[in-house]
């Protein structure tokens, strides 16, 4: 949680989790009994989207993708 938020420019746990809500951030990925984690990728991904001014609307899109793409390599993996 401590290098997402420094690498989005999040100060706290509760703004990651309403932007999870708002469907502006991907959700979490299970690492451990009782942490969470998220891909390097996504979280770039999402960085990089936001610092070319794409609207909330074009976040949540991406956000869709890499659901999807987490699915499908799920799916690859079985």
């Amino acid at each position: 949680m401590p290098a997402v938020k420094a690498e989005t420019g999040h100060r706290s746990h509760a703004s990651i989790y309403t932007a999870i809500k708002a469907g502006l951030f991907t959700k979490p990925v299970q690492i451990g009994e009782r942490s969470v984690g998220w891909p390097d990728d996504e979280v770039k991904a999402i960085n990089a989207a936001r610092i070319a001014g794409k609207s909330d609307a074009d976040i949540k899109a991406l956000v869709n993708r890499l659901h999807s793409k987490r699915d499908q390599l799920a799916l690859a993996l079985v």
